[in-house]
């Protein structure tokens, strides 16, 4: 097992690497920021006395999408695209999924499950698609790092996967926290007890939180990969045939 200090050396050394653990980051910040928000969407905004049956089922379907993307649409777009390419459609997918999701509740809608569970399944699936590519990128990376620096760092890189993926849950958590503070949200996620009422304002908040900040989150990500990642498939395919000569030399 890597140490910590080990991954961030490794890291560190490795440009490439560490724009694909930002990314993991801010991919995973977003999506924990709206599984942590949507509860409270659900208790208060959705309401009803089957609020909690409708998150589950809400949940659920977003979590076969999640894998729907990873098996069956990821290798459908991929035929078509490159794998970058695939990225940042997934980023704007995604993106477009978050601002329809808003629209819907904005337009009275936020009391339809079909209604919502459209914009959830195109969010959950771009999720599936970016965990897939995220993994294949800083399999890329490590490449990229053993070419510049001579040394294969393969499961201390993969050892910080782990890592960032937990540091952007307990991120995620301590934004929704303050998120709930700063539009006064009052109330817990128990589905027995009385839901208390809540001000219009702290609806309109409680939108904007499980939409616009997973937006701004997945928007600085596709900033961050467009300007500054350079592995592109035909790059990863170059640098893997210069390591093979590498080899082969050896």
């Amino acid at each position: 097992t890597a140490t910590v200090k080990e991954m961030f050396r490794a890291l560190f050394s490795n440009d490439q690497a560490i724009v694909v653990v930002l990314s993991i980051v801010l991919i995973n910040s977003a999506l924990y920021l709206t599984s942590n928000f949507v509860i409270y969407f659900f208790k208060y905004d959705f309401g009803g006395a089957g609020w909690k049956g409708s998150y589950t089922l809400f949940s659920t379907i977003g979590g076969a999408a999640q894998i729907l993307g990873m098996m069956l649409l990821y290798p459908l777009l991929r035929k078509k695209l490159s794998n970058t390419g695939v990225f940042t459609l997934s980023l704007v997918l995604a993106l477009g999924g978050y601002g329809l999701l808003l629209a819907l509740c904005l337009a009275g809608l936020s009391g339809n499950l079909i209604a919502l569970c459209v914009p959830g399944v195109v969010v959950f699936a771009c999720n599936g698609m970016l965990s897939v590519l995220t993994t294949l990128f800083l399999s890329n990376s490590v490449d990229y790092g053993q070419l510049k620096t001579g040394r294969r760092e393969e499961s201390v890189i993969f050892s910080m996967q782990t890592f960032v993926v937990k540091a952007a849950s307990g991120v995620a958590v301590f934004l929704t926290g303050i998120g709930l503070d700063l539009i006064g949200l009052v109330g817990d996620t128990e589905e027995t007890g009385a839901v208390a009422a809540q001000s219009a304002g702290t609806l309109l908040g409680l939108r904007l939180m499980m939409t616009v900040l997973p937006m701004l989150v997945l928007l600085a990500a596709l900033l961050l990969f467009r300007r500054k990642f350079i592995l592109t498939d035909e790059k990863a395919a170059e640098i893997s045939r210069q390591l093979r000569g590498e080899e082969h030399h050896a």
